[in-house]
């Protein structure tokens, strides 16, 4: 959900965060092709050596097409569904799925191991137009130092962020554009419900929250709390994140600190789920049907957590201890059912923002 922070470490690990960009004429791979194209967002993430595991059993090379954050992502491939730029689509999450759905973005396979996926996570079990692939969550997240500087205690729910204590200390993703912005937005509708939500935040844009494009100006510009933000001196010290984005800071750093520099506010969280599907005119069916069987393997959902910074979806995947220790999944997070927000999804990002925008 959010590697690229660490991407300059990260080509250093061995990870593969982009194999290719831009596309071939005509974008998508013949019928006969022995490459598969994966279309996704910035944050793909994935192990030299697994992806190479995949390439040598099944004969296909991997490509992978980054397009931006996954709200431009999703938006890009409903536009090119005609000629799409690839085979398969990672990175459409539960905010964005029925926009995906319901402009026939995905055409139907229910991959093999798909009984071995948490049964939490299963969406369109009918279809079988996308796969649940890793699921973490959304939450606002503290840099500790700051709060300890500045003698004042970390905020625990969202009723706390419009105290005058945490005035313009906030920085948040545009609901509009962003996904992480999105389910901070959905978050807050879960909590007041469809005529409170709108309440908080005029109270929030007049305790000075700040609202950038995206997560990574959010988290590694912004955000005093982060390697990133230290470096290009953010003053923001609450961020909307991940709840796996301490683990992040403490692997990342050399030399590790024994603790995260950053904790997570447990009461503004948001439980996003992503999936995968095979898109509706690829160009090479069988290479993404078998790329779509390998990435719900335990093999590629015991690699992704320290790669893409999420949680597996499989029964029995190996979750790393650094997880348990510095980014725990939410113990309540809010959530939302898919109709709910498929029917109310775009009429709240326009009131959102009219109200905080404008």
């Amino acid at each position: 959900m959010h590697t690229k922070t660490f991407a300059a470490v990260a080509v250093g690990l061995g990870l593969v965060t982009l194999s290719a960009c831009g596309s071939s004429p005509g974008g998508k791979s013949s019928a006969g092709s022995r490459t598969v194209t994966l279309v996704s967002h910035n944050s793909w993430a994935a192990s030299k050596s697994v992806i190479a595991d995949f390439e040598k059993s099944s004969g296909y090379k991997v490509r992978v097409l980054e397009d931006g954050d996954a709200g431009q992502a999703v938006n890009k491939a409903i536009l090119t569904k005609g000629n799409p730029q690839g085979d398969v689509f990672f990175g459409v999450d539960n905010t964005l799925l029925s926009r995906a759905l319901d402009n026939g973005l995905f055409q139907s396979y229910e991959p093999k191991g798909s009984d071995l996926i948490l049964p939490q996570y299963r969406v369109d079990e009918a279809k079988h137009r996308v796969t649940p692939i890793d699921t973490g969550d959304i939450c606002v997240n503290y840099d500790k130092k700051y709060f300890a500087d500045h003698k004042l205690t970390p905020p625990v729910s969202f009723d706390d962020l419009v105290k005058p204590e945490y005035k313009n200390l906030l920085v948040t993703e545009n609901a509009a554009t962003s996904s992480p912005g999105l389910g901070f937005l959905l978050g807050t509708a879960a909590q007041y419900g469809d005529k409170g939500w709108q309440d908080y935040w005029k109270k929030l844009k007049a305790n000075g929250v700040k609202v950038v494009d995206g997560w990574e100006q959010a988290y590694n510009q912004e955000f005093s709390g982060s390697a990133g933000g230290r470096k290009a001196k953010g003053d923001r010290p609450l961020v909307v994140s991940y709840a796996s984005s301490p683990p992040a800071e403490v692997i990342y750093a050399d030399p590790r600190p024994k603790t995260a520099p950053t904790g997570v506010v447990q009461g503004t969280c948001f439980r996003q789920v992503e999936y995968a599907g095979l898109l509706a005119n690829a160009g090479n069916t069988e290479g993404g049907k078998a790329f779509l069987d390998f990435l719900i393997t335990k093999k590629f959902q015991d690699d992704m957590p320290l790669n893409m910074f999420v949680y597996p979806v499989r029964e029995g995947a190996q979750v790393p201890p650094e997880f348990a220790k510095y980014g725990p999944q939410a113990k309540n997070p809010e959530t939302m059912a898919p109709d709910r927000i498929a029917a109310n999804r775009d009429q709240w990002v326009k009131s959102w923002t009219s109200l905080v925008l404008r």
